[in-house]
């Protein structure tokens, strides 16, 4: 039998299902009102990250969007990686950054592992991935279907997973795939052909959730169930209105904030926002919701905070100890 997830030559939510007509497509195109955003936005200068972390260390570096440099003992990983000036098919129209990426390419250092959630433009960018295999030949990991469109960009290092489905990158670094509450496609007829997710990176014993595009749903419960302890988690705080469209597979703040809550992860960090425009909210409105969001549910300002594009995070895991701090990351 296959999972229930599977049907047929498709995929599927297990919770909320995710099928707006294209009326309501339209509806949403041509009767939203979109607050304005900045034609761009001019960001603080950080210092680049470091050349190499220690044993029981991981740095952070938000590039922008869904985008992560994750630093570690073992190497480097980067999560959903755009570097292009437009989440789009093509140069010239879609999306447009507002503020460029927070390391430029040149400035990344060498990439042993790419993780892909899924096949939307603003998560899967040809041109960015195609510039990683020339330049660094890591593998490539994504949900299953998606190795055909890679292997047309002619990378063969790739591995297509399955929700719950691990692979063991090294001797140190083990990758699982999670559920998320989203859908697929990059073209109408495509939709939901290829399998969206979410990541459980397990590295130099540490363990980092990346929630890749998601509404909020029962999976984050779950994933915290099957991988307690949860060191860090990357979670989506942008697009996410209106709510009568998007609830079902972008998350807004307050959900985001449960979500972290769910996983029981000792520290998040906020993404998928202020980069590219993609839907009705104002650029610094998901973190400001997030903020109040926060402090309802009486968290403290580290256990989930955003970083500003270029910025390094360094965490460090402190040697095993009794009581309620042990193996937090701070």
């Amino acid at each position: 039998m296959p999972p229930e997830h599977h049907i047929g030559t498709k995929f599927r939510n297990l919770e909320v299902a995710v099928k707006p007509s294209l009326g309501d497509i339209f509806r949403w195109l041509f009767r939203h009102r979109p607050k304005p955003w900045p034609k761009s936005v001019n960001t603080n200068s950080h210092p680049p990250p470091p050349a190499s972390v220690a044993s029981g260390e991981l740095a952070v570096t938000f590039i922008g969007h869904s985008s992560f440099l994750l630093q570690f003992p073992g190497g480097a990983v980067l999560t959903d990686p755009i570097f292009s000036k437009r989440a789009s098919p093509v140069s010239w129209a879609g999306p447009k950054r507002v503020c460029p990426p927070g390391l430029r390419f040149k400035q990344l250092p060498h990439i042993g592992l790419v993780l892909i959630s899924h096949d939307h433009y603003d998560h899967m960018d040809l041109k960015s991935l195609r510039r990683l295999r020339n330049a660094f030949h890591p593998l490539f990991v994504t949900g299953l279907k998606n190795g055909p469109l890679l292997r047309s960009l002619k990378i063969k290092h790739a591995v297509e997973l399955d929700w719950w489905q691990s692979y063991r990158v090294n001797a140190t670094t083990t990758v699982t795939m999670t559920p998320a509450q989203h859908f697929s496609g990059r073209w109408l007829g495509g939709r939901d052909t290829t399998l969206w997710g979410g990541f459980v990176l397990e590295m130099e014993g540490s363990r980092v959730y990346f929630a890749g595009d998601s509404g909020y749903a029962g999976h984050c419960r779950e994933i915290g169930r099957r991988f307690p302890g949860l060191d860090l988690a990357f979670i989506p705080i942008g697009a996410y209105e209106p709510r009568w469209f998007m609830s079902a597979i972008h998350m807004n703040p307050a959900e985001a904030v449960q979500a972290h809550i769910d996983l029981g992860a000792r520290q998040s960090i906020g993404m998928h926002f202020g980069t590219f425009q993609l839907t009705d909210e104002a650029i610094d409105e998901p973190v400001q919701w997030l903020e109040r969001a926060r402090v309802e549910k009486g968290l403290a300002p580290e256990q989930f905070r955003v970083l500003e594009p270029g910025q390094t995070m360094l965490c460090r895991k402190p040697e095993p100890a009794h009581g309620p701090e042990a193996g937090r990351i701070s």
